[in-house]
């Protein structure tokens, strides 16, 4: 049977605490001076991206590398697809070529489940539609875990995540990671941006929290997924739900300022986050790569990860 990584529930606590050991390993082999290793030497990587990423696609593309890995990137703008190409056919199509790992993003929740069964390669789910990012929450918990000092398990730590829950994947998914975990996650929004049914505490004001927390994971909007008339018009939102200066005193010095990016300044982000101690966006960009790593080469290794 396949081995995949589509969900963060699909993955389980065991799975992810050795994915978290494992993402240690590889973000020291990203300190080395030459951080490369031949564990997936003769594999092929394929980033299937319908959607636009930065930060994901970029990130596994220097994941497989660094791992030895071939990689390919089918670029949407210009390929079959314009040309009415179904998506089946055109995974049949790459895995004919010789993939051993699909990495997918779409826009369309449920994508990853369907392309494994087109193919018999590994899949990655690198965000389909408002379902799911398991890789991002990955990064999330191994940042929260390398910047607190601790192990596996969360216990007694408090999450604040900000902003358009409903649409966020990543919201879905870093808060179930952060709750396997034993995390206690607070959802902070206008009624209108939390999902309609959910078993996590919620509520809209964001000063109530923001003190109190060890960590507030602020979001942007999702507004290529909403409709009209679920936010304020102007300033009301970012009056009551962005990172102000006043907001940014307030926490607390051992507290950790996250952000899955890109960040939307002047709506969520009212203050330059590389001027606060408590910011981790930059780290959790670097230690995308290691939790990428980490899920390739627990896919497809078969060795060790020294040189």
């Amino acid at each position: 049977m396949t081995l995949h990584f589509r969900s963060i529930e699909e993955a389980g606590a065991e799975r992810i605490c050795r994915l978290l050991d494992l993402t240690e390993h590889m973000a020291a082999v990203g300190r080395r001076p030459n951080p490369k290793v031949p564990a997936l030497r003769g594999k092929t990587v394929c980033n299937l991206f319908f959607e636009d990423s930065t930060r994901t696609r970029m990130s596994f593309d220097l994941a497989a590398k660094r791992l030895s890995a071939d990689t390919m990137t089918l670029a949407v703008s210009s390929s079959s697809v314009n040309k009415g190409e179904s998506l089946r056919d055109t995974v049949e199509t790459l895995d004919a070529m010789g993939v051993d790992v699909f990495v997918v993003r779409h826009r369309t929740s449920g994508v990853p489940w369907q392309v494994a069964g087109w193919t018999p390669a590994a899949v990655v789910n690198a965000g389909d539609g408002w379902h799911a990012h398991p890789t991002q929450a990955l990064l999330d918990a191994y940042t929260i875990r390398q910047r607190r000092g601790i192990a596996n398990d969360f216990s007694g730590l408090r999450v604040a995540v900000v902003g358009d829950i409903r649409h966020s994947r990543v919201a879905r998914s870093t808060t179930e990671i952060l709750q396997l975990l034993g995390a206690e996650v607070v959802h902070v929004a206008p009624r209108t941006l939390l999902p309609p049914a959910s078993d996590v505490a919620t509520t809209s004001n964001l000063d109530d929290v923001v003190s109190e927390v060890d960590v507030v994971y602020m979001l942007r909007m999702q507004r290529e997924r909403m409709g009209a008339g679920l936010v304020p018009d102007g300033g009301e939102y970012s009056h009551r739900f962005a990172l102000d200066e006043r907001r940014a005193a307030a926490l607390r010095s051992d507290a950790l300022l996250m952000h899955p990016g890109p960040m939307n300044r002047g709506v969520e982000m009212m203050v330059d986050p590389a001027e606060l101690p408590q910011s981790t966006i930059l780290d959790q960009v670097t230690n995308g790569i290691a939790a990428r790593m980490a899920v390739l080469f627990e896919l497809l290794g078969s060795g060790g990860i020294e040189e």
